[in-house]
């Protein structure tokens, strides 16, 4: 089946259509009015000696936009994730069928309660292999469909499953991730790089990465970042990670573990900055604190 089932998206559309619009971003560089909501990142943080000691507002900071921002809040998020396998199924990508459906299988043992998983094989477009679940049995059997054919169109895939599989999801309180499996290479999406990225910044999506050899080894590309350098700005812009596709147990584990064990929510009222700008964001924390987001709010 060609693209992300309609059936699919229509069910997502019933089931979500009473969810509240995100209100409409107010321009001008002064603050926002008092009652209006906070913005919410997505936050990991872990200690450096992997203690278990509370964090607090007072070991970080916040800019945004180059202002220093108030924290109003910081806690725990241990709600479930939804979870989107994006499994680069080319014809020339430099892993075999096996190890693409290995690195895809792991997740199936990794997801803790409450975490389902969509799987997406793409190449010149996406295509679902698994359904939402959190059935392994029923995920092992989808992913001997797995065949490698075709271009990757990375971007393309990347603005299906975030428009058609993820927005619904939004206001859930849910997690909300793309796990890509893959070198990084697009070849022929209508979508553009920095378009996607700045998509899954404004959504708070984040990405994560198990990456295949570069098929390109490295060669420059025209009007594209290299495969390296898309896998490392998907992650990074979004608070994500990149791992190797040479231990596919060991990323799994390492994400699913990172989602539901070290993930926080950080509420703050963005002040004196211009709505209309992307804006560029920097968490910082006392030493001995390791924390990522993403780095940039888009303009809205």
């Amino acid at each position: 089946m060609r693209y992300l089932r309609t059936s699919l998206f229509i069910t997502f559309a019933l089931l979500f259509s009473c969810a509240a619009k995100d209100a409409s971003a107010q321009a001008g560089r002064h603050p926002r009015p008092a009652n209006e909501s906070s913005s919410i990142l997505n936050v990991v943080a872990t200690r450096a000696d992997n203690s278990g000691a509370p964090l607090s507002i007072k070991q970080l900071g916040l800019y945004d936009g180059g202002i220093e921002q108030i924290i109003k809040s910081f806690s725990p998020d241990p709600s479930p994730a939804r979870i989107v396998l994006l499994v680069d199924n080319s014809l020339t990508i430099r892993a075999d069928v096996e190890k693409l459906e290995q690195a895809a299988r792991e997740f199936a043992y990794e997801i803790y309660g409450g975490d389902q998983l969509l799987i997406v094989g793409y190449d010149e477009q996406p295509e679902i292999v698994a359904d939402w679940t959190d059935d392994a049995k029923k995920i092992e059997a989808s992913l001997r469909t797995f065949r490698k054919k075709g271009e990757p169109h990375l971007f393309d895939a990347l603005a299906a499953v975030t428009d058609q599989a993820l927005t619904p999801f939004n206001n859930t309180g849910q997690k909300r991730v793309i796990v890509v499996i893959s070198d990084g290479l697009d070849r022929g999406s209508k979508t553009k790089f920095a378009s996607i990225l700045a998509q899954l910044q404004k959504q708070n999506i984040a990405v994560y990465c198990v990456q295949a050899t570069d098929r390109t080894g490295g060669a420059p590309r025209r009007n594209q970042p290299k495969p390296a350098h898309a896998i490392t700005q998907l992650a990074e812009g979004t608070g994500g990670l990149v791992l190797p596709i040479t231990e596919p147990r060991d990323a799994a584990k390492a994400i699913c573990d990172e989602l539901r064990k070290n993930r926080y929510l950080l509420a703050y009222t963005p002040s004196s900055i211009m709505y209309t700008d992307a804006r560029r964001l920097l968490l910082t924390a006392d030493e001995g604190i390791n924390i990522r987001t993403k780095t940039m709010e888009p303009a809205r």
